[in-house]
């Protein structure tokens, strides 16, 4: 296999491996290029890397790793200064709003000193279902899946699933 399979499967594979470092400076690209001039005209260089899209509006500071993981549905909101860390899949459902500087990480590293300094990393999936609410600077980690209707308070640290319609608020 492939780092790049490693990865997608979720298996320990190379951060450091020279085709994924070469996809994670053209998604750097195209989030300089809209962040820099945050017109429609330059979401284009975004949302040309999802895997698919709905109608979206994504506010400066936009950041994401490659971002060919990333699905998002219709009426899809993301604040000033949010990451997708999306070395898995992300999926976002429709009329999900994120607060400034929510943070969504697929990607985790193993905890044995030797393995990090390799450059070994893991990834699990994260799904948001439809009609879900963020609250700025929370942080979404990876194997997370946030049910329909949920409410994330702000600031706060999401590490397993949120049931349907629960506000939680860490």
């Amino acid at each position: 296999m492939t780092e790049y399979e490693k990865m997608l499967a979720g298996e320990p594979y190379s951060s450091l491996d020279i085709t994924l470092r070469l996809m994670r400076e053209k998604a750097r690209l195209a989030c300089a290029k809209y962040n820099a001039h945050p017109s429609k005209g330059n979401l284009k260089h975004i949302t040309r890397l999802f895997a698919g899209h709905g109608t979206l509006m994504l506010e400066p500071g936009f950041q994401c790793d490659y971002g060919a993981h990333i699905t998002v549905g219709e009426n899809f909101y993301a604040n000033f200064n949010c990451v997708l860390l999306d070395s898995n899949s992300i999926h976002i459902g429709n009329n999900v709003l994120l607060g400034p500087a929510v943070h969504i990480y697929t990607v985790d590293h193993p905890r044995d000193v030797n393995e990090r300094v390799a450059g070994h990393c893991f990834t699990k999936k994260v799904t948001i279902e439809d009609n879900v609410w963020i609250g700025g600077g929370a942080k979404i980690f990876p194997g997370v899946t946030i049910g329909e209707g949920a409410i994330i308070g702000a600031n706060v640290l999401v590490r397993k699933d949120i049931p349907k319609n629960m506000r939680f608020y860490g």
